[in-house]
């Protein structure tokens, strides 16, 4: 399992890809509020994919939010969420926060992954609410 920043257009567009087939096709959100105005390589935000074996499975962005890394995007395609590629994004995307000189991050967690998220060292910190039409949690964690 590695991961890479998205430094070029054909490592976007295999970012899209992914998002496409789980957003999109999996939980029926609609492509228009999928894809946004931070979905370009000039945007302010660093996207990244992660593989395994050599194949391209999972994605995942952060930007800065009021000096808050917002990790955003995070997904595995289906048939490879049993190999911890999930953690590797979150962790991932963590490391670029801290790099960034930030001390804390925040996302949207669906609610079916609160307890992923919990596990991770992310702490629920509002009431579930609804985006995309789908139930999510607002979660922080503190980076040392």
């Amino acid at each position: 399992m590695k991961y890479k920043r998205v430094t070029e257009e054909k490592d976007l567009q295999k970012v899209f890809e992914i998002r496409k087939e789980i957003f999109v096709k999996e939980q029926e959100v609609a492509e228009e509020e999928e894809f946004d105005k931070f979905d370009s390589l000039d945007a302010p935000c660093d996207h990244i994919l992660v593989y395994y074996d050599n194949k391209p499975v999972g994605t995942g962005r952060i930007r800065v939010v009021e000096e808050v890394g917002k990790l955003e995007r995070i997904c595995v395609l289906k048939s490879y969420r049993k190999y911890g590629l999930g953690k590797t994004i979150v962790q991932s995307l963590e490391e670029m926060a801290v790099e960034k000189g930030l001390t804390r991050v925040k996302l949207h967690g669906q609610t079916h992954a609160e307890g992923f998220y919990h596990k991770l060292g992310y702490e629920t910190v509002s009431e579930e609410f609804m985006e995309d039409g789908i139930p999510h949690y607002l979660m922080t964690k503190r980076m040392n």
